[in-house]
Formats: structure tokens, C-alpha cells, sequence
């Protein structure tokens, strides 16, 4: 089979064109560094089999971050018939250093200029010809996120690869001439581009004086999430309200009359336990997908790498910096791959102490569980601001945990931040975006939702001649050895035991629920806004932010860092804090009166 390796500086759309070329679902980010593994996907191309390889993006060869010595290594190791190099047309005069060096290792190369269309834009003009005399390879103009020259590229590479039929290696001795490489740079960008002397005013320019104004810049970015958090509740509880009645509709009218002949043990598990409990968790899907097509928008637009430099100055008095802001909005998501983006660091005190505090995200799993609880309990007029309150308080123990440990794990590695200009998403990204995201929810969580809503079952009902979820059964025994530690908190026993089962999974605590309580959905919420009131529910959602991530987190988490006693350290940690914020809050509101 033969391989493609792509390969560019961040930022330049790469992952972009990958997704477009192969139809893979790989993560798009308009910030630099955002993809930190080597995805692959298998394409047919006129009539052969081909495997492409996106390679993390990086700035040099011969630099020493773990991104460049995973390229590195991949040139060393494994041979290619080609490499697609995409680079900015924009900025040709830094990112043409990066061929020079293919050239020099000898490898065959096809080089996409994207954003050509912004390039045109500011009046740059490009030789393509002179460029491929000089490079020795095709040079096609390419806009990834548009798809203009898309099938040129992909016919230039059809015939690239039928000229370069056998698989190569790098010269590894080729690695040596940086400076013979700097002077050949000069000379091809004097000879193959024209920039103007001046470069027009651009849009970003005049955004960027307010979104990066000294004072205005940081009140502009939490109105900008919390407009954020209002579209992702006002059109998604709608959409949630109506997949939530279809599942009760389907349960009345089909699924309850189906049983009524299967024996009462049976029932109960297929009816009360697995259908409530993984229709709960379904009913959420909407909202997911909004939430990730909103912070796609946040995302793909350029703004996540300003919130990383406005935050700069804050988070290096913290011991991380900005990089560390935008992994915790990626967390927002899901806390695996922003774990993950941490390898985009080079000081490994600088990556744990991210990791440590990336999981005090508010991520799409709790996100469910926190509209759940709000929609309840909460008026409608008031959700927004306590969904908004929740995000706040997920910086708030950021700051603190980073504060608390930024002794043991301190860093001095500088900030280098690239600021792209903005763009607006394609509405085809967004359904991409979101498609791909519902995906990966129920894909990741599939396995654990169903597992927990059995187990919960069988916890609660278990013996069968008890009464489910009574204290005769193995839950309530589960939850009489955690009511010492828990009631101060102002949660009953029922509560512990879904909580428990959220340490697998935080998808699980609602299903959860509707398993211990033997109703989903609508009832489901009317029991809890009879049982609860907003302190005891603001008490339990606060616990939920805060407590020990998942075992997808935490199989991450040891993972990156090679270390059992910091992955430790990462469960414990927040199970501390989660129990003195949850006491702190609970004790303190009903000593005030409420």
C-alpha cells in the first residue's frame, strides 16, 4: 500500500484538507498545535490503495518539542512514497524553511499553498512556477476550507505518487544545514513572492483593537461565552424536550404493552432500568451537538488563540500560561483530547500541572447532567446564569489548584502563540463538527452508559424481593457506609450512589438515577424539584464539577504522564476539593437562612 505523509507548520489548515481529502473525522482548530497525534486513514485513489498520515504540525525539523521528535522519528522509521507539505500563503516568508528541508532530506514532496484566497486578498502575489523550479516538487494554490483548487491538488498528487511508486526513507545526515537552508529561504522568497510594502487594514486589525484591548478584553470574552451558554440552553432544552417525549411516547405505546407478558423481574430491567436510563442519556444528544457546534464557531473563527494571550499574563502568575486557558476551554468538550493538546508543551512540569487542572472543566458529560438538574430545580429565567455560574466556578478552582501545586510543578517555558486571522466556520464544518461529535459521544460513551445503567439495576434491586432502591438492597447498604460523609453536604443516599457510579463515567449519573428512581425524563424532574431544593441541587452540581474525573480521563491521564503517583494525585485531589467546596457552600447557605 502506498503512504502519504502531511506535514506543515500549525495553523496552516492541514488537518482541514485531511478531512476533506479522506473524509476522516479529524479535529479542526483554528489555534496552533492542535493536532498532537498521528491520525491515519485509508482512500482510494484512481486505482490504488493509499494511506494518509497527518502528522503533527510543527515549525522545524531540527527543533527538540516532543511534536518535532515524533516527526522526527516518523521520517526515520517509517518510509513514504510522498509528502503533502501545506503551508499559509500568507506567510510563505517563514513557513517556505519547511520544504527547504524535505528538499534537503531527499524525499519526494507535493506543496499545497492554502488560503490562497486570503493571500489574494492582501495582494500577495506567488510564482508558482519559479517556486517549483526552486523546490523541485509541483506547487499547487489551494483554499482546504473551500475546497477552490481542491481537485487539482488531488490530481497532482494522483500523479505524484505514480511517479514515485517505491517507499522512502529520510537521509538521516541531511538534518545538518540550517544555515545553508536560511540563505536559499532568502533568496526564493525575494525571487518567487511579492508583498506589498504596506499591508492593508484588515478586519482582524480592527476586531483585535477591541477583543485585545488591555481593559476591555477579558469583560468581552466571558459576555462572548456566556452568549454562548444562552444559545447552547435556548435552542437546545426545545430539542431536548421533544426527543425526551418521543422516548416516552415509544415507552407507553410500544415498548411497556410489548412486556406486559415477561416476567416481572425482566420487565423491570429491560423497562424501568435499561430504556429509562439510556433514554435519559439520549435525550441530551441535542444539546451535545450545539455545544460543540457553538464552541466550534468559538474555535474555528480564531478566537480561542486570543483568550490564550489575554490570559497570559494571568496564568503565568499561576505557574501555567495561556496554552494551558485554551486547553481548559478544549476541556469543555471533552477532557481527553485536551489532555492530550498538553504535548504541545515542552516543559514536562508545565504539562502535568495543566493535566492536574484540565479536568476541573466543565465537560459535555457534566454539561448533561448540570441542564438536567438546572431544568428541574431552577426557573427558566435564572438557568442561564447558574449553567454560567458552574463555568465560573471551574475557573475559579483552576486558579486555586494552580496556585496550590505550582511549587511542586513550576516551569519557565515562554509563551509562543501564533494569532490567525479570523474566519467564519463553513456551515459544512458545523454539521461535520457536529455529526462528528455526537459520534465520538455515543461511541466513547456507549459502552459506559450501558455497563452503569445495568449496574445500577442490578444494585438496586437486588435482592429481588426487596423493594427497589430501599436500604434492604446492595445500593442501600452502598449508600448507609457513604451517608456520614455525604449528608453534610446535603445530599441523600440516593444521590451517593449515583455519584459513585460517576466516577466511571459522569454520563452515567443520570441514567443513573432514573434506574434508582424508577422513572425517566419529565418524571423523573418533577421528583427532583419535590425532593430538592436549590441549595441541596447547588450542592450536588458543585460536587459533580468538581470530583474525580473519568476513567477515559484517567487512563489519559497516566498515560501522558507516565507516572502512577500523579495520576493518583489526579483522583484524590479533586475529591478533596469537591467535598470542602460542596461543605463550604451547603453549611455556609443554611447558615445564612436558606
Amino acid at each position: 500500500m502506498k503512504r502519504i505523509a502531511l506535514l506543515g507548520m500549525p495553523n496552516t489548515g492541514k488537518s482541514t484538507f485531511f478531512n476533506r481529502l479522506t473524509g476522516a473525522g479529524a479535529r479542526i482548530g483554528n489555534w496552533p498545535g492542535i493536532t498532537v497525534d498521528l491520525l491515519s486513514a485509508k482512500i482510494l485513489l484512481n486505482d490504488a490503495m493509499v494511506e494518509v498520515v497527518d502528522l503533527p504540525g510543527i515549525y522545524n525539523m531540527h527543533g527538540f518539542s516532543e511534536d518535532e521528535l515524533v516527526v522526527r522519528r516518523f521520517l526515520e522509521t517509517q518510509p513514504v512514497n510522498l509528502f503533502v507539505v501545506v503551508l499559509n500563503a500568507c506567510q510563505l516568508d517563514r513557513q517556505l524553511a519547511l520544504p527547504l528541508q524535505l528538499k534537503a532530506l531527499g524525499l519526494p514532496m507535493l506543496i499545497l499553498l492554502n488560503m490562497a484566497d486570503e493571500a489574494k486578498k492582501l495582494g500577495i502575489r506567488i510564482d508558482t512556477e519559479r517556486l517549483t523550479q526552486a523546490l523541485g516538487a509541483p506547487v499547487c494554490l489551494l483554499s482546504a476550507k473551500f475546497g477552490s483548487g481542491f481537485d487539482i491538488a488531488k490530481q497532482a498528487l494522483a500523479e505524484q505518487l505514480k511517479l514515485h511508486p517505491k517507499l522512502q526513507h529520510a537521509d538521516k545526515a541531511a538534518f545538518q544545514h540550517d544555515d545553508s537552508i536560511e540563505q536559499e529561504l532568502a533568496t526564493l522568497v525575494s525571487q518567487s513572492i511579492a508583498t506589498p510594502i504596506q499591508m492593508p487594514a484588515t478586519v482582524t486589525d480592527r476586531i483585535d483593537r477591541f477583543m485585545l484591548h488591555p481593559w476591555l478584553g477579558l469583560p468581552l470574552f466571558f459576555a462572548i461565552m456566556y452568549l454562548a451558554f444562552q444559545v447552547i440552553y435556548t435552542v437546545g432544552a426545545p430539542l431536548q424536550d421533544s426527543l425526551d417525549w418521543l422516548f416516552g411516547y415509544l415507552k407507553d405505546a410500544w415498548l411497556a404493552p410489548a412486556a406486559t407478558h415477561l416476567p416481572l423481574g425482566l420487565r423491570s430491567f429491560l423497562v424501568d432500568g435499561l430504556y429509562d436510563g439510556l433514554g435519559t442519556v439520549a435525550s441530551f444528544l441535542p444539546i451535545i451537538v450545539i455545544f460543540f457546534m457553538v464552541m466550534a464557531v468559538v474555535e474555528d473563527s480564531g478566537y480561542l488563540s486570543r483568550a490564550a494571550f489575554l490570559m497570559d499574563a494571568l496564568m503565568s502568575r499561576l505557574g501555567l500560561d495561556g496554552r494551558a486557558f485554551v486547553m481548559q476551554l478544549m476541556g469543555f468538550g471533552c477532557n481527553v483530547p485536551a489532555i492530550l493538546g498538553t504535548r504541545v508543551m515542552r516543559s514536562q512540569a508545565l504539562r502535568r500541572l495543566t493535566m492536574l487542572v484540565i479536568p476541573l472543566s466543565l465537560c459535555s458529560a457534566r454539561l448533561q447532567v448540570f441542564l438536567f438538574f438546572i431544568s428541574a430545580v431552577f426557573a427558566p429565567s435564572t438557568a442561564p446564569l447558574v449553567l454560567f455560574s458552574l463555568y465560573l466556578m471551574s475557573f475559579v478552582l483552576v486558579f486555586l489548584t494552580a496556585l496550590i501545586w505550582r511549587g511542586r510543578y513550576r516551569s519557565h517555558e515562554p509563551l509562543m502563540l501564533e494569532l490567525p486571522p479570523y474566519r467564519l466556520p463553513t456551515f459544512r464544518f458545523l454539521l461535520l463538527e457536529g455529526w462528528r461529535s455526537a459520534g465520538h459521544f455515543l461511541k466513547a460513551a456507549g459502552i459506559f452508559i450501558v455497563a452503569g445503567v445495568v449496574l445500577v439495576w442490578f444494585l438496586t434491586h437486588y435482592p429481588f424481593e426487596a423493594e427497589p432502591a430501599s436500604a434492604a438492597t446492595l445500593a442501600g447498604r452502598l449508600a448507609d457506609l457513604a451517608a456520614p460523609v455525604m449528608s453534610p453536604l446535603g445530599l441523600d443516599s440516593l444521590l451517593s450512589i449515583a455519584l459513585i457510579f460517576g466516577f466511571v463515567a459522569k454520563e452515567i449519573v443520570i441514567g443513573a438515577l432514573a434506574v434508582i428512581y424508577g422513572m425517566g425524563g419529565d418524571d423523573l424532574s418533577r421528583l427532583l424539584a419535590q425532593k430538592l431544593d436549590w441549595v441541596q441541587a447547588y450542592s450536588f452540581l458543585l460536587f459533580t464539577l468538581i470530583y474525580t474525573p473519568c476513567l477515559a480521563t484517567l487512563s489519559t491521564i497516566k498515560q501522558e504522564s507516565k507516572s502512577w503517583r500523579f495520576t493518583l494525585l489526579t483522583v484524590f485531589w479533586p475529591l478533596l476539593l469537591a467535598w470542602v467546596v460542596s461543605f463550604l457552600f451547603y453549611q455556609g447557605a443554611r447558615g445564612l437562612g436558606f
